[in-house]
C-alpha cells in the first residue's frame, strides 16, 4: 500500500528506514551519497577518522555531493603523518572539511587533575580520556544532524555482517547511512591505488588501525587490527565508545593498503 503525503509527512525519521532500505538496496555507493545529500541536504554528514574507508567515502561526495560536509576530530593527541593527510585531503578535494576540537576547558581541568597520560593509569581513566578528546566533540560535531555516514563494512567482523545501507542509529538518534556495506577489503584498497586517494602512510608501515598517538603502535602481519590500540588493557577493554551500541562493538577498523 502506498504511503500518502500525509502519512509521509508524519512519520519520524525511525519510521522511514525501513522504506529508506528498500529504496537503497541496490544502490552503488557514489549514487547512494547523491541519494542521501538530496534526501536530508545540509542534516547528512559523513564523520570522517581519515582512515581509508573514510578517505573512499571523501572521494566519492566530492564526486557526486561535494556539499556534504566531512567532519573529523582532532584530538591534540594525533600522528603528524594524521595532520598531513588532513592537509592533503584539503588541497585535492574541494569539499567542506571541518575539524571538531575538543573543549579546551575539559582537557585542562582532566590533564591538571589526573595527569598527561592519564589513558595509562587505570581503562576508566583512558575511557575518560576518549570521552573528552572524541566522544564529546562529535557528539557536538552530530548535533542537529539527521544523518551520518560512516564506512562501516559487513566483512569487518562477525557483528556487521547484517548491517544494511541504511539504518537506525539508536545511540545518537540518528539515520546511518553506510555506502560501502557490501564491500570487501580488497574493494577499499583497490578503489584507493585506481584513484589515487591520498590515504595515511602509517597504513603501510604495519598501522591498520590509526588513533591517537600514545595510544597507537605497528602490529605484525598476523596479529589482530585491534591489537595496537590500547594494548596495555585486556582486550575486551580496547574500544573509544564512539562505535558500541547496546554494549555491542560496532567499530569501523581501516584496511592496510598494499
Amino acid at each position: 500500500m502506498l504511503t500518502t503525503h500525509k502519512e509521509n509527512a508524519d512519520m519520524t525519521l525511525q519510521d522511514k528506514v525501513e522504506q529508506w532500505r528498500r529504496e537503497t538496496a541496490e544502490l552503488e555507493p557514489g549514487v547512494l551519497i547523491a541519494w542521501a545529500w538530496r534526501e536530508f541536504g545540509n542534516d547528512v554528514v559523513l564523520a570522517s577518522s581519515l582512515g581509508a574507508e573514510d578517505q573512499v567515502l571523501t572521494h566519492l561526495i566530492a564526486e557526486h555531493a561535494a556539499r556534504i560536509p566531512v567532519i573529523t576530530l582532532d584530538t591534540g593527541r594525533l600522528f603528524g603523518e594524521t595532520h598531513d593527510l588532513l592537509n592533503e585531503t584539503r588541497r585535492r578535494y574541494d569539499v567542506d572539511l571541518r575539524v571538531f576540537f575538543p573543549d579546551a576547558g575539559k582537557v585542562e581541568e582532566m590533564v591538571n587533575e589526573h595527569g598527561t597520560n592519564l589513558f595509562r593509569e587505570s581503562v576508566d581513566l583512558r575511557k575518560k580520556c576518549c570521552a573528552v578528546r572524541k566522544i564529546q566533540p562529535l557528539k557536538r560535531a552530530l548535533d542537529g544532524k539527521k544523518a551520518w555516514i560512516t564506512g562501516l563494512r559487513r566483512d569487518q567482523s562477525l557483528n556487521r555482517t547484517a548491517i544494511d545501507f541504511v539504518e537506525w542509529d539508536a545511540g545518537n538518534n540518528l539515520v546511518k547511512i553506510n555506502p560501502l556495506a557490501a564491500w570487501r577489503e580488497e574493494d577499499v584498497r583497490d578503489f584507493l591505488i585506481r584513484h589515487d586517494v591520498p590515504y595515511n602512510p602509517l597504513h603501510d608501515r604495519g598501522f591498520p588501525s590509526i588513533g591517537c598517538a600514545p595510544c597507537t603502535r605497528a602490529v605484525e602481519p598476523d596479529d589482530d587490527p585491534r591489537s595496537g590500540r590500547w594494548w596495555w588493557e585486556p582486550r575486551e577493554q580496547s574500544e573509544c565508545g564512539i562505535h558500541i551500541v547496546n554494549g555491542k562493538v560496532t567499530r569501523r577498523v581501516p584496511v592496510l593498503v598494499e
